[in-house]
């Protein structure tokens, strides 16, 4: 096996083992199937171009185009030209599953589901890896730089999985990058010669073997490679998750009033800060009875310990009626209430925000039912913005005798949502001890931490505080006492879960402000988070925390049983009012929405036009006929050439005489071309005989390719001087014999200016130019003998 054949194939074998760290991130993982065939079929095409092309830009040229033509095929046939070529409607779908692939990003947890634009994004990722190994070890035998491309792989597999990936995956990947190492090593050694053992002085004494630098290199590689996984243990680890210290940047994008935030939490961070309180939503209720309600988003039940996220559920259809929340008993009151809810033009994410908990939801576009959370989620790049939508919803208003009451919840509900990791710090649970200390039920102990920390505690709420969201956040929070909604929600649900109440985290806005026309507007500085707590008998209730935020639930407040608290927040109610001020997109959605997605796309907008028109047939074709032109313009010269040889070498099939002689001189011709491609200029005064000395002696030919030659130059002599000529055997051969010598003699430089742009396609000018003169020469002609022909003869007289 030659060198650079064994490094193509290490670095394949690299680029898969560094691709096993994204299998934990999907389900199903056999997307890896698909992408180690289109790997190998970019790899073949690499080392075929490299093979046949000296020149490296066209070899790796040659191998992109072969990328982008794989990733159209297996991801967007139907729209390709032929099936395969990419134009503008399978460049357009691409891009549009691209964009919906991040969105699916940020929405799912791992392991996420395997849809069409996450599939794009986990195969596509591993070719354009493997292109850029592949450039730097084989092509421009630099394995140690393909490290890098290598690195961010694993990279972005261990900042995607939740505490990083496996020491497996690592190991893998290390191993294919040591593995390649050693590949080049091999090869470099085996360019000065074979190595062999033998005597020397001072060494080992006879029929001792010399350690090679491959065992080496081997022992060097495996040693540190020991070293990457025992030292990080001895490390130590690092807090507040990936989220912590985040909060400096604002996380949006440049502009085109569309959502591109990245971070959640800097985005809420933003949205509270805003100078502007810019609409998001409007909505009206049809009794007003729900104008005072929190509109909900999603719910965070997951707790990582570097932060809160939802769990990855089943989606159904959107049922007509929605099931009866879980938990709610009979003898709670709740009534139901009609809203229209309007959005803005410029919101866009994938969750509907509802009044919780919703039972009848009337909206158009593609939406998906998630029935733990009781959220409708965008599918297929479904989102808000501009949506209308009607919502019937339950006002539940329990007393505080019931959830005083309340029994013990289901086991598997309680071990599902009171646990912590073993990440948080002693002091909450410590904390919730104290200032719980006398509650008689889960009830007063709820209550009693809502207060602690909206009255009793000292707390101060300040939005430029940047302390996270994971376990040790929550404790440097408690010790500081200092901070927003998203750490008094994340605070509280811990400590409930520390206390065995079921817990969990809401997202969404507070009830908005009261419009003169009776709508209520909802605004970026309306983004909220809340904590919201499990009672049987009553359900999921929510509780606020945080200080002068919201609106306190009338159960938690003592003789205050109509709420007269949420008075001063209650907005009143508009259906249809278009928003007064239109929000920028990366204004309009809450940061914690797009923590689990919530907002949808997060760095980029959705495909707004995959349901438009599309291009038009001729555009299409117009559009063909130009990247067609683009490439085969430059390429003109080699096509010319390529076809003169081949008519030239093969295009005379007669047997007689003539035809014989006809095809020996076109085959000295081309061998005169070939020599003028490579730099050596035809000199026309030559005999055939020094015409071939000549270009022996210019192109250092010897051997076999010099006698080709001479023959070649014998057999013109004998058709223009012989009286009976003799033909040569085997001309074309001769021929292929003279130009691979030419070729092995030449420069890098040579070669491909010979193979490109060769300077004996000059003669398609002379050609053209000396037809153009005939042209010329027998239009006048015809001119001259038509003014003969009209010219009076004269008679002699």
């Amino acid at each position: 096996m030659s060198g650079p054949v064994r490094l193509a194939l290490c670095a394949y074998a690299a680029t898969l083992l560094a691709a096993g760290a994204l299998l934990p991130l999907v389900d199903p993982w056999t997307w890896i199937f698909e992408a180690a065939l289109l790997l190998a079929v970019q790899s073949a095409a690499g080392a075929l171009a490299r093979r046949f092309v000296p020149a490296r830009a066209v070899a790796v040229g040659v191998q992109a185009l072969v990328t982008l033509v794989l990733l159209t095929a297996a991801f967007a046939g139907g729209r390709a030209l032929l099936g395969v070529l990419p134009g503008p409607a399978a460049v357009q779908w691409l891009a549009d599953l691209v964009t919906a692939g991040a969105d699916d990003v940020g929405r799912y947890a791992p392991p996420a589901p395997m849809t069409d634009g996450i599939k794009l994004l986990l195969v596509g990722g591993v070719l354009l890896i493997g292109l850029l190994v592949d450039v730097l070890a084989v092509t421009l035998r630099a394995a140690a730089p393909a490290g890098l491309p290598l690195l961010a792989l694993y990279s972005v597999a261990a900042g995607l999985s939740d505490g990083g990936a496996s020491r497996l995956w690592f190991v893998l990947a290390a191993s294919g990058y040591l593995l390649l190492l050693l590949a080049e090593g091999r090869d470099r050694t085996a360019q000065w010669g074979r190595l062999f053992a033998g005597p020397a002085r001072g060494g080992p004494a006879s029929g001792a073997r010399v350690k090679s630098p491959v065992r080496t290199g081997r022992r060097i590689g495996a040693l540190a490679l020991g070293v990457a996984l025992v030292v990080p243990l001895a490390l130590p680890a690092l807090g507040g998750g990936l989220l912590d210290g985040l909060g400096t940047g604002n996380g949006r994008g440049g502009g085109g009033g569309t959502i591109s935030a990245v971070n959640p939490l800097v985005s809420l961070q933003d949205d509270l800060n805003q100078a502007e309180n810019r609409e998001v939503l409007r909505y009206r209720s049809e009794d007003g009875a729900a104008q005072g309600s929190y509109l909900r988003i999603l719910s965070l039940d997951r707790f990582t310990g570097a932060e809160w996220l939802p769990s990855k559920r089943a989606l159904r259809d959107v049922p007509d009626r929605l099931p009866q929340p879980t938990g709610l008993g009979q003898d709670v009151v709740a009534t139901e209430v009609t809203s229209q809810i309007t959005a803005s033009d410029d919101y866009r994410q994938d969750y509907l925000p509802m009044p919780y908990p919703a039972t009848e939801v009337r909206v158009d576009g593609r939406w998906r039912y998630e029935p733990e959370g009781r959220t409708l989620i965008g599918d297929g790049g479904q989102t808000t913005r501009g949506a209308r939508y009607r919502v019937s919803s339950l006002v539940v208003e329990p007393t505080a005798a019931q959830l005083a009451s309340a029994g013990l919840p289901p086991a598997d509900l309680t071990l599902e949502y009171t646990e912590v990791p073993a990440s948080l710090p002693d002091v909450v649970a410590e904390t919730a001890a104290q200032v719980t200390q006398g509650s008689a039920n889960h009830y007063e102990q709820a209550v009693a931490l809502q207060d602690w920390f909206a009255q009793n505690g000292g707390f101060t709420y300040d939005t430029s505080v940047n302390s996270g969201t994971g376990t040790a956040a929550i404790g440097r929070f408690l010790q500081n006492r200092r901070g927003f909604c998203v750490h008094f929600s994340f605070a509280m649900a811990a400590m409930a879960r520390t206390l065995g109440i079921p817990a969990r985290v809401a997202v969404g806005f507070t009830p908005g402000t009261t419009q003169a026309d009776g709508s209520v507007s909802v605004g970026l500085r309306d983004a909220h988070a809340w904590p919201e707590l499990y009672f049987q008998g009553v359900g999921w209730t929510r509780f606020e925390p945080t200080p002068t935020r919201g609106s306190v639930p009338s159960y938690t407040v003592p003789q205050a049983p109509t709420g007269s608290t949420d008075a001063s927040a209650a907005p009143t109610a508009s259906a249809s009012a278009q928003p007064s001020a239109a929000p920028s997109a990366s204004e309009s959605c809450s940061a914690l929405m797009r923590k689990e997605g919530a907002c949808g796309p997060s760095a980029a907008p959705v495909a707004t036009n995959t349901a438009g028109p599309g291009f038009p047939l001729g555009t299409v074709v117009l559009v063909a006929l130009g990247v067609v032109l683009v490439v085969l313009l430059p390429l003109s010269p080699l096509l010319w050439r390529t076809r003169q040889r081949r008519r030239r070498l093969y295009g005379s099939g007669g047997r007689t005489p003539a035809d014989a002689a006809a095809r020996t001189l076109a085959v000295w011709q081309e061998v005169t071309d070939t020599a003028w491609d490579h730099g050596i200029v035809p000199d026309e005064a030559l005999t055939p005989r020094r015409a071939a000395d000549r270009i022996v002696r210019l192109g250092g030919l010897e051997g076999e390719p010099a006698a080709a030659l001479h023959r070649v130059a014998g057999a013109v002599e004998q058709v223009l001087y012989a009286p009976r000529a003799q033909q040569p055997a085997r001309p074309a051969e001769d021929a292929a014999l003279v130009r691979a010598g030419l070729a092995g003699r030449a420069g890098r430089y040579v070669r491909l200016r010979a193979a490109l742009a060769p300077r004996s396609a000059v003669r398609v000018v002379w050609a053209l130019s000396e037809r153009r003169t005939a042209l010329a020469g027998r239009f006048a002609e015809r001119m001259a003998a038509a003014g003969r022909s009209l010219r009076p003869s004269r008679s002699r007289g």
